[in-house]
């Protein structure tokens, strides 16, 4: 409890220092990373929704998630929502489904650069020397073709829920090739850890929105990479208990992720 409540404290005072503090001014909503519950409460089987998607459409109409149960993973783009689910295949979002864990924003490019025959690693390097400001949050679009993209789903989980590193070791995962679509996601500061995936978290979805997923590996043959400068988080805390553990560490964050 002790590491939660050093998180809520620095949440509370992202959330009043900062521009978004004042609600009445429509123009942070659309510079705000709008978020649902912590990474913590998520990897510790946090998994029952809390808001809508119809609630959710109004903080952003671009970014990734995930559903109740951990049923499947959201990717926003253009304002529509879209499940990936176990099976693969991808399914618009009912507005009444409920998510533990979402993040959104308005995207509006701040930055935009021609990118090609770069694998995830050599991509991350490129995008972290042209990032301005390490302390801010940034939403990333990269349109393009993909010469090879490996990617996740989660299947619907029974309570009691097991943690999402138990989770993933059953994952089913996709590999596609020469395929065109979009991918979306955040790059989130160091400081974040235990709130967001610190770095980069990125889904996909393809042009013809028959498939997608959580990414786990891709070489982008050519594509375009748009940056969203997000300078203030708005964190909607889970209404119920949750118990953190110690042990989510920067290995199981990876492991989780890639």
């Amino acid at each position: 409890m002790k590491k939660y409540s050093v998180y809520l404290a620095f949440l509370l005072s992202v959330f009043l220092f900062s521009p978004f503090a004042s609600l009445g001014d429509s123009s942070s909503f659309r510079e705000t990373l709008t978020q649902v519950s912590t990474l913590d409460a998520l990897l510790n089987g946090a998994y029952d929704g809390t808001v809508t998607y119809r609630e959710i459409e109004k903080k952003g109409n671009f970014g990734l998630g995930t559903f109740q149960a951990l049923n499947g993973e959201l990717v926003a783009l253009d304002g529509k929502f879209y499940q990936v689910r176990a099976n693969g295949k991808v399914y618009p979002v009912s507005p009444e489904e409920k998510t533990p864990f979402v993040s959104v924003t308005f995207f509006e490019p701040d930055l935009k650069f021609a990118m090609a025959g770069v694998n995830y690693d050599e991509f991350e390097k490129k995008l972290n020397a042209k990032i301005p400001n390490p302390n801010l949050f940034y939403a990333i679009k990269v349109e393009g073709v993909f010469a090879y993209l490996k990617t996740r789903s989660v299947p619907k989980q029974s309570k009691p829920y097991p943690p999402l590193i138990e989770v993933i070791k059953h994952q089913p995962t996709f590999e596609f090739k020469n395929i065109r679509g979009t991918m979306v996601g955040f790059w989130c500061p160091q400081f974040i850890k235990g709130i967001n995936v610190p770095g980069y978290h990125l889904h996909f979805i393809s042009q013809d929105r028959k498939s997608g997923g959580h990414v786990l590996k891709f070489t982008l043959k050519k594509g375009v990479v748009s940056l969203d400068i997000t300078p203030n988080l708005f964190l909607m805390l889970p209404k119920k208990p949750v118990t953190l553990q110690e042990k989510n560490g920067e290995n199981e964050i990876e492991e989780i992720e890639r």
